[in-house]
């Protein structure tokens, strides 16, 4: 038998293959939509935030805040529809394939989910003349690491509840709250002094902050450090719970 989470990540390939076409005008159509509404639109009331141009300033928190919610949505109903209506995990259950293969095969596969989510959204950007060395270099290492952050507990989430209405709590609590207050539209200095803290629990607030310092050049091997190992504590945490939520509802 081949590897088998190679298996489980080839049959997640050929599914995406074939609906792919629903998506793909999506992928260029939104960072379209991002950048003249917000960047433009926006941009040309508030001009400059921190010395630079407010399109400039945003982009970096853009993409991030592109590649979380790629995580999170491909996390959600991906996941749900494997063990309730699909039946696909239920029937990798019956095979050679373990609960880690069955994990390690969803998350590589939204990884790649959100490479050519981001990768769209650098053409675009290039496309547009906003695109830096420092933000071509590291945004997909960035935006692969805080993409898994929330994937991996969001595959918990969904492996654990029965129940779709659940995705609009994960959403409302959680997944826009995290977009709103994490530095992607504003400076987190601007909120009140209460919430600012509260704001570095997100990884998103952590990636935002990687991408900046990577497109302006003000990274540090100590800032670099410190955001990845946050980034990374979510994922290793994220992972034990997804293992966990997997053999409690295959074992029910």
């Amino acid at each position: 038998m081949a590897n088998p989470t190679i298996t489980v990540l080839e049959r997640h390939m050929l599914l995406y293959q074939r609906l792919w076409r629903a998506s793909a005008f999506s992928l260029f159509i939104l960072p379209v939509l991002f950048l003249t509404s917000i960047g433009l639109g926006v941009g040309g009331y508030i001009h400059q935030v921190d010395g630079h141009d407010y399109l400039q300033w945003i982009t970096p928190g853009l993409i991030a805040s592109t590649a979380f919610q790629t995580g999170a949505n491909e996390s959600t109903y991906g996941v749900l529809s494997e063990f309730e209506w699909v039946g696909g995990i239920k029937a990798m259950r019956s095979t050679p394939v373990r609960i880690q293969d069955m994990i390690r095969g969803w998350l590589i596969y939204v990884l790649i989910a959100t490479e050519l989510a981001v990768a769209a959204f650098l053409i675009v950007i290039w496309l547009a003349g906003a695109l830096t060395p420092g933000l071509a270099i590291s945004a997909p290492f960035v935006c692969g690491a805080v993409s898994l952050a929330i994937a991996t507990p969001t595959t918990a989430f969904s492996a654990a509840i029965n129940d779709q209405d659940w995705f609009l709590v994960l959403a409302r609590f959680v997944i826009l709250p995290a977009t709103l207050f994490s530095g992607v539209l504003f400076p987190i200095s601007q909120l009140p002094a209460f919430i600012q803290p509260l704001s570095y629990l997100s990884p998103l607030t952590h990636a935002v902050e990687l991408m900046r310092d990577f497109a302006f050049g003000t990274a540090t091997p100590m800032t670099v450090a410190l955001h990845f190992a946050y980034l990374l504590a979510w994922i290793v945490a994220g992972w034990f719970l997804a293992n966990i939520t997997y053999r409690r509802r295959l074992t029910d």
